[in-house]
C-alpha cells in the first residue's frame, strides 16, 4: 500500500545536508539490524554533496556499518568516472574514499561507456546483487526547477521502456545522454528520500505536491514507492509557496 508523502521544511540548507544525513545513518542502522546490508543509491547534487561531506565526518562516520553497506548511484552523466560532472566523483570526493567502505561494495554506473552498454550492464548488476527485483533500503533522489528527477526529463513519459530496470536516455536540454534507473526500480525501494534546496525549486515544488498529476511535464510525480515511504526534505526557500507548516 501507498503511504502518503512526509514533507520536512528545514529552516536552513545546513540543517536540510543535517536531516539528509541523519536519515541516512537511520536507515542504515534499521537495513542492517533487519537483513544484514545496507542498500542505498545516491544521487547527485549540492544538498547531497553537503550531506556525504557530513557522513564522512563524527559523529555520524563511525555511526554506519561501512563494511555492510552497498553503495549504488541513481543516475549518471555519460562522463568519465574522474569528470568533474560525474555524480560517482562527487560522492567519492565527498564520502565514499573518506570512510571504511570496501572499494567492492562501490557500484558506479559506466558512464564512459556507450550508453545502452553501460545501462543494461547496470540492470544486469542490480538483479545479480539484488535480485529481479531489485529493493533499496534507501534510494536519494533530487529535483531540478524543471521537475526532473534522477535523468528523467521533462517531455517523455517517465514509465517508458518501464520494463526495464536502467535505460538510457537522450536528454534534449542538456544534449547528450545520461543513465537512470527507471520508475520500477525507484518505486520498489523501502525509503525514497527526495532533497530540494533553494528559492529557484519553489515553483515546481509547489506545482508537484499541489499541481495537476502531469508526469510528462513534472516527472518526479511518478515516484510513489509502492510499499515504501517517500520522504521530502526541503529547505524554507524552496518550501516558499508551500502553506506554512
Amino acid at each position: 500500500m501507498t503511504q502518503l508523502p512526509r514533507v520536512l521544511v528545514l529552516e536552513t540548507p545546513e540543517e536540510l545536508a543535517q536531516a539528509v544525513a541523519d536519515a541516512f545513518v537511520a536507515d542504515a542502522a534499521d537495513a542492517i539490524a533487519a537483513r544484514g546490508a545496507f542498500f542505498v543509491a545516491l544521487a547527485g547534487g549540492t544538498t547531497p554533496r553537503a550531506a556525504y561531506t557530513l557522513l564522512a565526518q563524527e559523529p555520524r562516520a563511525s555511526r554506519v556499518d561501512w563494511p555492510h553497506t552497498f553503495v549504488y548511484f541513481s543516475d549518471e552523466r555519460c562522463v568519465p568516472p574522474g569528470h568533474e560532472q560525474s555524480n560517482y566523483h562527487m560522492a567519492a570526493q565527498a564520502l565514499l574514499d573518506r570512510v571504511a567502505l570496501p572499494e567492492r561494495n562501490v557500484h558506479r554506473m559506466e558512464g564512459e561507456i556507450d550508453p545502452a552498454q553501460a545501462a543494461r550492464r547496470y540492470a544486469a548488476l542490480l538483479t545479480e546483487t539484488m535480485g529481479d527485483r531489485p529493493r533499496f533500503d534507501l534510494l536519494m533522489l533530487g529535483m531540478g526547477t524543471d521537475g526532473h528527477t534522477a535523468s528523467l526529463f521533462p517531455g517523455a513519459d517517465p514509465l517508458a521502456d518501464d520494463d526495464r530496470l536502467v535505460r538510457a536516455p537522450y536528454v534534449e536540454k542538456t544534449g547528450g545522454y545520461r543513465i537512470t534507473v527507471t520508475p520500477r526500480v525507484i518505486n520498489n525501494a523501502r525509503h525514497v528520500l527526495i532533497a530540494a534546496e533553494g528559492l529557484p525549486k519553489a515553483p515546481a515544488l509547489y506545482a508537484v505536491l499541489h499541481g495537476p498529476f502531469e508526469p510528462q511535464v513534472h516527472p518526479i510525480q511518478i515516484v510513489a514507492p509502492a510499499d515504501g515511504q517517500l520522504t521530502w526534505m526541503v529547505d524554507r526557500a524552496a518550501a516558499a509557496e508551500l502553506a506554512p507548516n
